[in-house]
């Protein structure tokens, strides 16, 4: 049987255009000989929907373009489809999270999915009743059922301490499944594809089954889909994997995969991450209905790397940079941003703070001065810049893209309406030191960011002198603690059993979590970790802030 891998990048609400993209998809594969093409979870509707599941006319909209699709698909083809269903059952939510299967015009199938994530990014049980039981339909001389994305991570734990209690995989084997067809929008972090790649090598070893995974791409707000669709083997290995990032349709003959094309090598860290970073740049301008960006650049490394992958992501000629020089401004970091402006071929324009800084200490009396400056006169600084970049945006229609990373973000070295005000986080989900990382391997081939700022000690240039060394311990050492805080829920204590100083661990983590609020008003921060600040970390604002153990 051959079945057509199909990597799609709805736009979430678009019925009409997605509608057309799997038709296009389904004339592709008529022409290439498939009987049935897998489009990703939730492909009508766009992943994630969120409260747009509250409007009964979002939810009919999208059951009557499942209708629409099912009248105008081609003859002689299957399709499994994502959408919204109705919850039939008098109790419980009032959707489900659902695959249709149509063939020749009619419905022959639907499964609703089973295990509804509600750890990290996820919130799936705020809208959906997972199904009550999972069946098995007869296609193409194979059996075959139905695993929704979630419903193949039932053997992990994908938060700690989760275990689920339905196998919905067995439970479909248990009824005779041969194959497996397993839509999905899985959103990326780095290294995700090993894991996925794990469970389809257990399902084959332990059952024997092949394994269709059909995995959503694209860019929705602060998450990014990185396609990498595959298909395993009776015993689990993997004989077909889809491109990175990138739209996709590929025809797999299922009787025949000793002849598939070679299976693509897993991406190198950095390379992957490159590649995501730009394909959330891109889709965030496109499914929001802008086209150009801007940023200052300081001359240090994170302004730097954001130029770079914003020119890249979506061109040189719609890429914008200000330099905004104070007088603490160091000449080099000057001479450092007109030289990385040059080499990426992105304009750019000086506005000196200088003046309006003056003018601000003026109007705000005699408590301000400039042989004085303390942390009010380095956010005025800040906030100046700011507010030069959003006029710019209201007066062309540029977005502002922000440049601060993870270690900022987390610690609060940052300001408020001043280098966090924006549209977009660009590495607020980078730790600094994964940002000198990323660095270098843009800087692979050629040396495209200037060598001097890769080296110079990381400034935020705001008084004389400054180093942020001065406020916050070496990045190396900073990025374990917040690293293990974050991404592994250590406690203090913890942290300090691991071999670092307790009043550092201590002096770090109420500045964690004292920053809290400003966190809340950051812009989107585009995901690439396991846990990315935003929707995937709620904390509570009023609570209190433990100094040596974190509760």
């Amino acid at each position: 049987m051959k079945l057509a891998v199909t990597q799609m990048n709805p736009i979430i609400g678009d019925f009409a255009g997605n509608i057309d993209k799997m038709l296009n998809s389904m004339k592709s594969a008529v022409a290439a000989g498939a009987v049935m093409v897998v489009f990703p979870e939730f492909a009508l509707c766009g992943y994630p929907p969120m409260d747009l599941l509250d409007y009964d006319t979002f939810v009919e909209e999208n059951r009557r373009s499942l209708r629409n699709l099912q009248r105008s698909m081609p003859a002689g083809i299957a399709a499994a489809v994502g959408y919204v269903d109705r919850n039939p059952a008098p109790v419980g939510k009032a959707l489900t999270n659902s695959i249709a299967v149509l063939s020749n015009g009619e419905l022959v199938h639907t499964q609703a999915k089973t295990l509804l994530p509600t750890y990290d990014v996820f919130d799936e049980a705020r809208y959906f009743e997972p199904a009550a039981k999972r069946s098995v339909f007869e296609f193409g001389g194979r059996c075959i059922g139905v695993a929704i994305c979630e419903d193949l991570w039932w053997e992990t734990e994908p938060s700690p301490g989760t275990r689920y209690p339905i196998d919905p995989v067995r439970d479909l084997l248990d009824q005779g499944a041969d194959l497996i067809l397993a839509p999905s929008a899985s959103p990326y972090y780095a290294g995700k594809a090993r894991v996925r790649t794990a469970i389809l090598n257990q399902i084959g070893r332990t059952s024997g089954v092949q394994v269709v995974y059909v995995n959503m791409v694209g860019g929705n707000d602060n998450l990014i889909f990185d396609g990498r669709s595959m298909v395993s083997s009776e015993s689990g290995a993997v004989v077909y994997r889809g491109p990175a990032f990138v739209e996709s349709l590929e025809v797999v003959n299922l009787a025949e995969l000793e002849y598939l094309p070679p299976v693509q090598a897993e991406m190198e860290r950095y390379a992957e991450i490159e590649a995501a970073l730009c394909l959330g740049i891109r889709d965030y301008l496109r499914k929001t209905g802008f086209h150009k960006v801007h940023l200052g650049v300081s001359g240090g490394i994170d302004s730097a790397v954001v130029a770079y992958l914003a020119s890249k992501a979506i061109g040189v000629e719609n890429t914008h940079a200000f330099l905004m020089p104070s007088e603490y401004s160091s000449e080099g970091s000057i001479s450092d941003s007109e030289q990385l402006c040059k080499k990426l071929g992105i304009t750019y324009e000086t506005v000196a703070i200088q003046p309006i800084f003056s003018q601000f200490l003026t109007a705000l009396g005699p408590h301000y001065s400039e042989q004085a400056i303390g942390m009010p006169e380095e956010n005025i600084q800040a906030r100046i810049r700011g507010t030069l970049l959003m006029a710019h945006s209201n007066r062309t229609g540029s977005l502002v893209v922000t440049t601060g990373n993870k270690s900022e973000l987390a610690v609060g070295y940052c300001t408020l309406y001043g280098d966090m005000a924006g549209s977009l986080a660009v590495i607020g989900d980078l730790l600094k030191t994964e940002v000198y990382a990323l660095a270098a391997h843009i800087n692979r081939d050629e040396e495209i960011i200037p060598r001097a700022i890769l080296t110079k000690a990381p400034s935020a240039e705001l008084r004389p002198d400054q180093r942020d060394e001065d406020s916050l311990p070496p990045y190396e050492i900073l990025d374990e603690i917040l690293s293990r805080y974050l991404l592994r829920n250590l406690t203090a204590n913890q942290i300090v059993a691991e071999g670092f100083q307790a009043h550092t661990v201590a002096e770090i983590l109420k500045k964690v979590g004292q920053s809290e609020y400003k966190r809340r008003q950051t812009p989107p921060v585009l995901k690439v970790s396991t846990r990315a600040f935003g929707t995937g970390r709620r904390m509570p604002l009023a609570r209190k802030i433990y100094e040596h153990q974190v509760p």
